[in-house]
């Protein structure tokens, strides 16, 4: 499964990502990773959420960037969820295909893997493609 939390840059998603990761740790039976583009963050996320800086590892491209996601999934049998905050920007997904490949991708893996994906997306909902728009649960 994964959800989208869409908007424009400045809006607000980081906040809501946060909230949602925090509240999922008193709930969630599996482990938690949450990926972004810094270290900003290490503070306000509970510890029992493994933070991952993507921008620390030779990624160059979207591809690599799933590559390193289905390492991430091979290792750890018990992971549930992982947040991706600043999505577009740590996947490296800039126009519609590229943003609609790794949705095609991640969709495969969460079904296989039953791993839950929540992405925060750095566009306006109506600016996203088809795909990405059914997956929106909040929208800024």
């Amino acid at each position: 499964m994964i959800e989208i939390i869409a908007g424009e840059k400045g809006k607000g998603k980081t906040k809501e990502l946060l909230a949602k990761v925090n509240h999922s740790v008193a709930t969630a039976s599996g482990n938690i990773v949450y990926l972004d583009k810094s270290q900003k963050h290490m503070y306000e996320l509970n510890n029992k959420v493994r933070l991952i800086n993507v921008m620390d590892y030779p990624i160059d491209n979207c591809d690599e960037f799933l590559g390193f996601l289905c390492g991430i999934v091979s290792q750890d049998h018990d992971l549930e969820e992982m947040y991706l905050d600043s999505f577009l920007t740590i996947a490296f997904a800039e126009t519609d295909d590229e943003i609609q490949h790794a949705i095609e991708k991640l969709d495969i893996i969460s079904e296989k893997y039953n791993v839950k994906f929540i992405l925060s997306v750095s566009r306006d909902e109506s600016k996203l493609p088809e795909c990405a728009k059914a997956k929106i649960v909040i929208s800024l």
